[in-house]
């Protein structure tokens, strides 16, 4: 276990990184003495699911209809 000043950490925090991705355990400690605990997580993947959002997504009858608020604009 190893305790480290926040303003060390912010120099170190690399190094720190790599220690607690390799198991180490690192605490960082404020002035005040509260402790942060750097825990690596592993990223959890996320497949795609086609078609998942089908039928959600609905288009007005007008949907493509010119706009008239743009009439003198387009003449």
């Amino acid at each position: 276990m190893r305790l480290i000043n926040l303003n060390d950490a912010s120099d170190q925090l690399d190094d720190l990184i790599h220690a607690a991705i390799g198991g180490e355990e690192i605490f960082i400690v404020t002035v005040d003495n509260q402790a942060i605990q750097l825990v690596p997580t592993a990223p959890t993947p996320r497949r795609r699911i086609f078609g998942s959002a089908k039928g959600m997504v609905k288009f007005a009858e007008d949907f493509d209809a010119p706009l008239t608020d743009f009439d003198e604009y387009t003449k």
